[in-house]
């Protein structure tokens, strides 16, 4: 289930575009979402920041009373929301600004069946492509997408794992074998015995048994697994050369 976010401060806007929206749910029947109407800038964000789960998709009217929807987009991709942006608006003048935040698509309202069609495909393509890039977790509360690439090691604590981000650490609760499932289709990352999955992008030693990585922690590897492990490291530090 997608989550769309559909801001305007005109009510007949929302009716139209979320109906919009339905319709095209119906010729797309892997992609059911729900939609949030806002009616203002302000109240988009306060959803989003009481909430660890965030828009797949933001539908966003630029001219609002208030903040406007690229100020918004500003602030959203300043806390780091890396979701497509669909702007709406009555005119084409501040289409270099959308595109500075990376918006995905630019629609000249009044909005045309035909053109939203086309900018919500390129939405849910570019969102797969994004989440074939990124893995996503669940939390407390809702969902996270991580780039595997931040983590630097995963550790198994009782009922938890916990990962280990170049930015601090995340709890989830999941097995070890769960947690390697999502991982392993990203080459960069190896089991090492039960308790650690490596992200060998962040190894900067392995002496013997002791794994040193970038954050300055030290993994001490299983004496019947170091040789294999080496083997996997190696292998994989020549061959992304």
């Amino acid at each position: 289930m997608y989550w769309i976010a559909l801001c305007d401060d005109e009510e007949a806007e929302l009716d139209k575009v979320e109906g919009l929206l339905v319709e095209y749910e119906r010729k797309k029947a892997n992609q059911k979402y729900r939609i949030d109407r806002f009616k203002s800038a302000e109240a988009l964000l306060a959803a989003i920041g009481e909430s660890q789960e965030k828009p797949d998709i933001l539908l966003l009217d630029i001219f609002m009373s208030g903040q406007t929807g690229l100020k918004a987009a500003e602030e959203l991709r300043r806390r780091g929301v890396k979701s497509p942006f669909v702007f709406m608006t009555t005119s084409s003048e501040y289409a270099l600004e959308a595109y500075e935040v990376d918006a995905l698509q630019y629609i000249v309202k009044p909005v045309e069946k035909e053109k939203f069609f086309h900018a919500m495909d390129i939405a849910f393509q570019s969102l797969q492509k994004m989440r074939e890039d990124f893995m996503i977790v669940r939390v407390a509360g809702g969902s996270r997408q991580i780039n595997p690439n931040s983590i630097v090691y995963c550790e198994t604590q009782k009922n938890y794992q916990v990962l280990h981000l170049k930015n601090g650490d995340l709890k989830v609760r999941m097995t070890g074998g769960e947690l390697y499932g999502i991982l392993e289709k990203f080459p960069q990352f190896c089991r090492c015995g039960s308790s650690f999955i490596l992200n060998l992008q962040h190894i900067v030693a392995v002496d013997g048994e002791e794994i040193s990585m970038d954050n300055g922690s030290r993994i001490y590897m299983p004496r019947n697994r170091a040789a294999e492990f080496r083997k996997i490291y190696f292998s994989y530090y020549f061959e992304t050369e």
